[in-house]
């Protein structure tokens, strides 16, 4: 027995293509409830990784984020701390801004008990720990970045070694005064 919806479809198949047809105005209605409040725009992206194992990319996607550690050259050791330096900015700054949003969201919903400022207080409370995760991703992008320097500091001696012995031997010069 199929049953009738609002629309004069039947459930399951019918509706199947508008599952998404109000997610704009639900989008509109609750920015619309914040008032004059900020709310910075927010932009959500969806990736498929269903078949990453196939295209030969098995790596999760934690993973994806950096590169493998084979640390076999300097340059593979600049290139993670980078890439990790810049991975950690890029999570502490979306972070945080999921702190400011989640304590705006949270201050909206009324306090039970009543009391003046009591939703801002304890929308506060409930962001704070997100945005010291905030702050603790900043400070793995400085470490990462502290870290290669330390390496070149500590293993210099090597480093200059090998940078001397890569160098170009240097063109014989024509000595004209000699004939």
């Amino acid at each position: 027995m199929a049953t009738t919806t609002r629309n004069g479809g039947t459930n399951g198949a019918a509706n199947k293509g508008n599952k998404f047809a109000n997610a704009g105005a639900a989008a509109g209605g609750f920015v619309g409830a914040l008032g004059g409040s900020f709310v910075p725009p927010v932009n959500v992206t969806v990736n498929n990784h269903k078949n990453t194992a196939a295209r030969g990319g098995g790596r999760s996607h934690a993973e994806s984020l950096l590169p493998a550690p084979e640390f076999t050259s300097p340059a593979q050791v600049r290139n993670y701390c980078n890439t990790l330096r810049a991975a950690a900015v890029t999570l502490s700054i979306e972070v945080a801004m999921g702190a400011e949003i989640l304590k705006g969201v949270l201050a909206a919903v009324p306090d039970p008990d009543g009391r003046a400022f009591g939703s801002r207080v304890r929308a506060a409370k409930v962001a704070r720990k997100m945005q010291r995760s905030a702050d603790a991703l900043r400070e793995a992008a400085k470490n990462a970045a502290a870290c290669y320097a330390v390496f070149q500091q500590e293993y210099e001696e090597e480093i200059q070694r090998v940078r001397h012995r890569a160098r170009k031997p240097q063109q014989p010069v024509m000595n004209w005064a000699q004939q």
